[in-house]
């Protein structure tokens, strides 16, 4: 007897509660953060803000997260039946995210840079920098 990627009951309906659907995709650690997450505001629907993490999705819908600084674009391809491997994860789902650019065009663009990220050469030398900056003047 072999299992199928949808659970009977999804089957049957054609839909899955979202916190679940975060789990089973990996999305989220677990289905507590999963819910967590939508209530805060983090999870979009077809580019509506989720408002209850038993919302129901389909395939074909698309989820958008916020998490973990990412933003990340889920086209939903299959409903799952359980937590599996990350490869079975994938198959739920089609990633829509666009692509970041390389890190050098960050600094080419008017665009501001991601969180975290500067420009080579901008803000304070790192301790490695430092050191060769006193070696430098020892030297001389």
């Amino acid at each position: 007897m072999t299992k199928s990627a949808a659970s009977p009951a999804a089957a049957e309906t054609g839909h899955q509660r979202l916190d679940k659907w975060l789990w089973f995709a990996r999305v989220a650690k677990s289905r507590t953060l999963a819910a967590t997450a939508v209530t805060e505001g983090k999870i979009k629907v077809n580019r509506v803000k989720a408002e209850k993490a038993s919302q129901a999705i389909k395939i074909g819908d698309v989820v958008t997260s916020r998490l973990h600084r990412n933003v990340r674009v889920l086209k939903v391809l299959g409903l799952g039946e359980r937590r599996g491997p990350a490869a079975e994860a994938q198959l739920l789902y089609e990633d829509l995210t666009p692509r970041a650019p390389p890190a050098g065009a960050a600094a080419d663009t008017a665009e501001p840079m991601a969180w975290g990220e500067r420009a080579p050469g901008a803000g304070r030398p790192t301790k490695r920098e430092r050191r060769q900056i006193d070696e430098l003047k020892r030297s001389t």
